[in-house]
């Protein structure tokens, strides 16, 4: 099909034929996706979907916005990888979500419900709401789905859901082999989404267990900086076995308390997750733990991070939701104690050695 003249979608422009239908370059069936935050994993998302539909990218500072649009790159998260031609990158939100067939929420726990309120004039009640963010609402230990739906009381409940697995930002702009799971309760919408970010080296699952999903996607950051304080104190491969499996019992009971299905933490957002936030040296949060066992203190590690590492601030709010659930996270609880008391990475593995002897 012939190109003409482009003609916008919102502000920024789109590629479209005549009809307003997508062009040949997007196809009958393209959706049009707003992506919510443009930290290392939202990029990598919105470069997935932009691929094949047309996508819009809200950046934070205009600046970074205007980097985007004139290089096609975003050297800030994720320098030297090139972006699609069909992203498009915008720093006001009301562009961003204008019109969008399905908004993708890729802000950090921390300013998650700011954002969020920003949309209420804006996205309908049927627009299906993805979320990425990995995190725990510090003053109502709410997860991401939660406030989205508190702020959004309107909106259809079978819409919101999460997006979560092993997906380390960087591995997957470089194109390797890696899957992922949506978690939603309206199968028909999950099974669209899939589709939708489905790709030659991205598998995408579906999951009924929203819950259970983004329970462990927010759990895991926690344990994450145990296995690296047990890698920054020259601990072997049998430590962080053993850590991960007792961390994978531990994210598991608390997942369960809080709704979940127990199968769901033996899958990608649960296992899966776990594995590779804890053993990467790309995963912020697994870093976090590494330069806590070498001796550095928590403000200085932070102070040098551009990246959120959601796992520091989720810990308070975790073992808060373990004290309401009557639930046992000893890993937890010493990653606690080294981040917040000033405990010694060391004190916090004798802790857990010696504890009294039991079953597994």
């Amino acid at each position: 099909m012939k190109l003409v003249r482009p003609r916008r979608w919102g502000s920024e422009f789109v590629r479209r034929a005549p009809t307003g239908a997508p062009s040949s370059d997007y196809g009958t069936d393209a959706m049009r996706v707003s992506v919510i935050g443009a930290g290392s994993w939202g990029t990598t998302v919105a470069s997935l979907t932009a691929r094949a539909h047309p996508t819009r990218l809200w950046v934070r500072r205009p600046e970074l916005a205007e980097t985007i649009r004139t290089t096609s790159e975003n050297p800030d998260y994720l320098a030297g990888h090139r972006l699609p031609y069909g992203l498009q990158a915008t720093s006001d939100l009301r562009q961003a979500t204008d019109g969008a067939d399905v908004v993708v929420m890729a802000v950090p726990s921390h300013g998650f419900r700011a954002v969020v309120e920003g949309l209420v004039d804006t996205v309908g009640p049927s627009t299906p709401i993805l979320s990425l963010s990995k995190g725990i609402e510090q003053s109502t230990l709410m997860r991401m789905t939660e406030v989205t739906l508190d702020v959004l009381s309107d909106h259809d409940r079978s819409l919101v859901g999460v997006m979560t697995g092993p997906n380390l930002a960087s591995e997957i702009m470089e194109g390797h082999p890696t899957a992922t799971v949506i978690a939603m309760a309206d199968t028909e919408r999950a099974e669209q989404l899939q589709r939708l970010f489905m790709g030659p080296t991205f598998r995408v699952y579906t999951n009924d267990d929203v819950v259970g999903c983004e329970t462990a996607g927010a759990l895991k950051n926690v344990l994450a900086i145990a296995a690296g304080m047990s890698s920054g104190l020259g601990f072997g491969d049998n430590s962080l076995a053993t850590l991960i499996t007792r961390a994978l019992a531990e994210l598991t009971r608390l997942g369960v308390a809080m709704g979940g299905s127990r199968n769901t933490f033996a899958g990608l957002a649960g296992m899966g997750d776990l594995i590779a936030t804890c053993v990467s040296t790309r995963s912020r949060n697994h870093r976090v733990g590494v330069e806590l066992g070498r001796g550095r203190t928590i403000e200085a590690i932070i102070a040098d991070m551009q990246m959120v590492a959601e796992g520091v601030k989720t810990t308070k709010a975790v073992l808060q939701l373990a004290e309401r659930y009557g639930i046992e996270m000893p890993i937890s609880t010493q990653v606690g104690r080294v981040l917040y008391e000033g405990a010694s990475p060391r004190e916090a593995v004798l802790a857990l050695m010696t504890r009294e002897a039991k079953s597994e």
